[in-house]
């Protein structure tokens, strides 16, 4: 089965703290580790006596790894596997590695740069094929000397120019704005999880649909939540409905958040127009099933695997590719809703 690893202790040298010392890229770390060739004697000097100063010690892992022995691992890290998204894209990811003869180790955390990095290093001590990262916002330009292919996942990395597989976020908002305003809304809330790159981009169509029919945005309507949880969701979704002037539409940028927007609706007994972006369970089985723009996130998996497989086999030589699924809007009910029926109150 594939192997869950947590973070090595932050006190314990990495191979990245190595490579600062001795002043030399990560590869070249990895190389004089596990004592492959290529490295200039003066090189190789410097990185041992920076891992003697440091007091590092690889990985048992790569220590049984024979040198030059071609890995028949990928190595994917992303965010929290309890997070439908994510698992998606994890078990997309180990089919297709699968059907190669490929397994895929996996390495999560949620939003660390630091403890990204760790994992990242302990993933090359391994020596992988290549590398699957669902990016953090820290600065990735130190996997430029990795020795491996990597593809970005969901978004793209800061520092390094490599392949991304994503999904059409800005396309997407555009979608389900300009649905919520053909059917005449003009008041329409965006709810927005923290992000650093996709629900900025999800922001942007929104903007992008009301400019496309000459309709002002209502600023105090764009509402940034602290948190990306259906908590923090359901607390604003109250607080907006309230106001003396409430929007008539909803937006969510987020599946965790169309859930909060929707118990928050549920318990104010209010009826706006909702869209949510992401498909989740159980959508089209709620009383008014919920509207959603979707994409296959699964698709998302496979293609990183795919472009990862055929990198690290030297079969696809091009210079790094983006590939952007695209999005579509799925109707059921929630987002057809017209604007006079936001304040009805459902029967109790």
């Amino acid at each position: 089965m594939p192997e869950t690893f947590p973070p090595p202790e932050a006190s314990r040298p990495t191979m990245i703290d190595v490579a600062r010392r001795a002043g030399v890229g990560l590869g070249t770390v990895s190389r004089v580790v596990n004592g492959g060739h290529g490295v200039r004697d003066e090189t190789a000097h410097r990185v041992r006596k920076a891992i003697d100063e440091l007091g590092f010690q690889r990985n048992e892992v790569a220590r049984a790894l024979r040198p030059g022995k071609k890995s028949s691992s990928l190595a994917l890290v992303l965010g929290d596997l309890t997070n439908p998204f994510f698992a998606s894209i994890a078990k997309a990811s180990l089919e297709v590695a699968g059907q190669s003869g490929f397994a895929v180790v996996l390495g999560s955390v949620d939003e660390d740069p630091e403890g990204e990095k760790r994992a990242i290093q302990e993933l090359v001590s391994r020596q992988v094929a290549g590398l699957m990262i669902v990016p953090d916002q820290g600065d990735h330009s130190f996997l430029a000397g990795a020795g491996v292919p990597v593809v970005f996942v969901d978004r793209p990395a800061t520092g390094l120019d490599a392949d991304i597989v994503m999904v059409d976020n800005e396309g997407g908002g555009r979608l389900a704005a300009a649905h919520l305003l053909a059917q005449g809304h003009r008041r329409i809330a965006i709810l927005l999880a923290p992000s650093y790159y996709t629900t900025g981009r999800r922001l942007r169509g929104y903007r992008r649909a009301h400019r496309e029919v000459d309709a002002d945005v209502d600023e105090s309507l764009v509402i940034q939540l602290p948190e990306g949880n259906a908590e923090a969701a359901e607390k604003a979704t109250r607080e907006v409905m309230l106001r003396a002037d409430p929007p008539t539409a909803i937006f969510a940028s987020t599946n965790f958040l169309t859930e909060g927007v929707l118990r928050a609706l549920r318990e104010l007994g209010r009826e706006p127009a909702v869209v949510g972006f992401d498909d989740f369970r159980l959508a089209d089985m709620l009383p008014t099933p919920v509207t959603v723009v979707a994409s296959d996130i699964a698709e998302l998996g496979r293609s990183a695997a795919r472009l990862l497989l055929d990198r690290a086999s030297g079969a696809d030589r091009r210079p790094p590719q983006r590939i952007v699924l695209p999005c579509a809007l799925i109707q059921r009910g929630s987002g057809e809703r017209p604007p006079d029926s936001a304040g009805n109150r459902k029967p109790r």
